[in-house]
């Protein structure tokens, strides 16, 4: 068997990572998703609280989501109509006044922020040890309400997010330039990573030696930020998030200040989403490397590789 046929993949890494768009549920929706090789139930309640369970019910197996429904604060199986808190427990069985002891499911640590639902994931079942961040532009009226753009993608997600630290392909990918200086700092606890490029820009409002900010929090989350244009800002948050070791799904979500909004907001958006488009095609058809033969120019791209070992529990 030639190397090329050796699955090579990582496991699924450690940290959070979204789940759904808050948009996409109100109270009472109920959600179905795959994440990390699970099926997994959204909902939230009618209080507004958003719940994740795995999916499918202690009883007899029904999926929670197909046909489930909220009641109150949890969730009803459409099978026997079982009822779920979110801590995954059973407070209520109609037919019957005692509740077995295993009548749960697994729940998931949940943040909802920056537009989006977010979970904790770990392999050995270790509880967060860090926060997601929470980005001061949404919300705040001298910024775009933000532009969403979704993307299911067949790679590992890492395969994904190391794409930031390598410079050179964006000279044969995306018909650009390399920056023309590079720098990586990292956290105090070291799971979170700042890359810097500094570079000239041509912008309409002029020309500047701007900076592009990009903060990854762990591998799933990232924020990039350009910098050092007077009165102006843009922003982008996104998630990628695994469905399976082969198998990704990708958020981003977009805003510029609101005086950007009509000179370069959507020329922003759409450069943005088609750089991502130009590495489709790439990220589908590749295989990924466990120990790939770099050159000296992969400096970034070394120091990604390293810095990522600490999300696995497996070795990476």
């Amino acid at each position: 068997m030639s190397a090329e046929q050796i699955d090579t993949r990582p496991a699924i890494p450690n940290g959070w990572f979204a789940v759904a768009w808050s948009r996409d549920l109100v109270p009472g929706d109920v959600k179905r998703a795959r994440c990390f090789d699970r099926e997994l139930v959204i909902f939230r309640t009618r209080s507004g609280a958003v719940k994740v369970l795995d999916a499918y019910c202690a009883h007899l197996g029904a999926h929670l989501a197909e046909g489930g429904r909220v009641m109150g604060e949890t969730l009803r199986c459409p099978f026997h109509a079982w009822q779920y808190d979110g801590n995954g427990a059973v407070v209520e069985i109609p037919y019957c006044k005692k509740i077995p002891p295993r009548a749960r499911v697994r729940s998931w640590d949940v943040v909802e922020r920056n537009e989006m639902v977010m979970v904790w994931h770990h392999a050995e079942g270790k509880p967060p040890s860090w926060e997601v961040p929470e980005l001061p532009e949404f919300g705040d009226p001298e910024w775009t309400p933000p532009r969403h753009f979704e993307l299911e993608v067949d790679v590992h997600m890492q395969d994904m997010a190391e794409n930031n630290c390598d410079p050179v392909h964006f000279l044969y990918v995306h018909n650009g330039t390399p920056e023309s200086e590079t720098e990586i700092s990292y956290g105090d606890d070291g799971r979170f990573m700042r890359m810097l490029n500094r570079g000239e820009q041509v912008t309409p409002f002029g020309t500047f030696m701007t900076e592009l900010e990009r903060d990854a929090f762990g591998l799933g989350l990232v924020s990039v930020r350009m910098r050092n244009m007077p009165g102006a800002g843009l922003l982008m948050w996104s998630s990628t998030t695994p469905i399976d070791r082969g198998h990704s799904i990708s958020r981003w979500a977009f805003s510029v200040t609101e005086n950007m909004a009509d000179v370069a907001g959507e020329e922003f958006i759409k450069g943005l989403s088609t750089g991502v488009e130009q590495d489709l095609r790439i990220w589908k058809n590749k295989i990924h490397r466990a120990d790939p033969v770099l050159c000296e120019a992969d400096t970034f791209l070394g120091e990604f590789r390293r810095w990522a070992k600490q999300f696995y529990s497996d070795p990476a």
